[in-house]
């Protein structure tokens, strides 16, 4: 699977721009500021129906425009594809499959696989346990209709009862307290048995690729915790009851759910350095790519944005030897130095593209085909 075609109105800073991309590496150079990662964010708009930096739809239409509009042309299991996304403002955003607009924007997701690093997944370290729980909730949604399905209607439930928490009367609705407490417990077992497995399945995965790009010197792991390795949920809210009644929230649940992000045992938000973090969060990415390729058969569509930044020579020439063996697909990749980059490509006589952005434009510097 790989995106032919990149169509733009509106979109950022981009006015109106058309690209063909190579089925194999596609890099983007230029100065900071030019546009390159507004392009990958378009991308990956067409896989999850939003952007991966501003959830307010409106605030990516270009200046004082009315609309943007995004389009993309793809080859899927020998299939055209052809995925539109529209945003006009104060309308409801549209989707369109083959100019067929979707019900629901979840009947969109895992159609069209795709995995995104960019300096924003430092959050995933540094921010709070929201950040993590992404993790699993984005990977296995691409690939599990139910698990998405039930992660939707969990966070509306809660939503009503932190609602009902929050009311004068909430200690007098028992009744309604228990059904509510019910229906959570009943989805919160699927997603947490859902993540257990996830957790289990990815993190040896997750080790080897993380040996390969450090020459095996530290050693990384997860700590997947959750209330419901204590019990039962409707058990656990019941006996949370009053204390939520205090707080006006649901304290127990799915929803607060966590990762520990563990270096040689050693928590690495405090003990990592810059580069064995952004090397963790790499081979993250790795990992969840090739848990994603073998669950639904498809090569996602891999998108690096900055990946160069404080990582030495070495650990960088070493993932991109990885990226570009068979196993890996369609790739895009920012960089500010396109020599840089066209070097470590051309070494290996990699099929690529590489397209510089300035104040000019867009143009390709160097087109090497399959």
């Amino acid at each position: 699977m790989f995106i032919k075609q990149l169509a733009l109105l509106n979109f950022k800073n981009y006015l109106e721009i058309n690209l063909d991309f190579s089925p194999k590496i596609n890099c983007f150079t230029g100065n900071n500021g030019v546009g390159k990662t507004n392009l990958l964010d378009a991308i990956y708009y067409l896989s999850f129906c939003k952007s991966n930096f501003n959830p307010i739809d409106s605030q990516n239409i270009l200046n004082d425009e009315d609309f943007f509009m995004i389009q993309g042309y793809y080859l899927r299991k020998n299939m055209e594809e052809n995925i539109q996304v529209g945003v006009k403002r104060g309308q409801k955003k549209t989707i369109k499959r083959n100019k067929k607009e979707y019900t629901t924007f979840s009947e969109h997701i895992g159609l069209l696989p795709l995995v995104m690093k960019s300096p924003a997944d430092s959050d995933f370290i540094h921010l709070g346990s929201e950040e993590r729980r992404k993790l699993p909730d984005s990977v296995i949604s691409q690939f599990d209709s139910g698990y998405l399905d039930a992660l939707i209607q969990y966070n509306r439930i809660l939503t009503q009862r932190n609602k009902l928490l929050k009311q004068h009367q909430a200690a007098s609705q028992q009744l309604t307290f228990q059904i509510y407490d019910e229906q959570l417990a009943g989805k919160a077992e699927e997603i947490y048995t859902k993540r257990k497995t996830f957790i289990e399945e990815i993190t040896p995965v997750f080790q080897t690729y993380y040996r390969k790009i450090s020459l095996d010197r530290e050693q990384v792991s997860f700590l997947y915790e959750s209330h419901l390795s204590q019990g039962d949920l409707a058990k656990l809210l019941e006996n949370n009851f009053q204390k939520d009644i205090v707080l006006q929230y649901t304290s127990k649940g799915i929803h607060r759910d966590d990762l520990q992000l563990l270096l040689n045992n050693q928590p690495i938000r405090k003990f990592g350095s810059q580069g064995q973090q952004k090397t963790f969060l790499i081979a993250l990415k790795l990992a969840q790519y090739q848990f994603i390729r073998e669950k639904t058969g498809l090569r996602p569509i891999l998108l690096l944005d900055d990946i160069f930044d404080k990582l030495d020579n070495d650990r960088v020439e070493r993932i991109i030897k990885i990226v570009t063996t068979e196993e890996f697909g369609q790739i895009f990749i920012t960089d500010t130095n396109p020599e840089r980059i066209s070097k470590l490509l051309e070494a290996d006589r990699q099929a690529h593209r590489l397209f510089h952005i300035d104040e000019a434009g867009i143009r390709i510097m160097n087109d090497l085909p399959a």
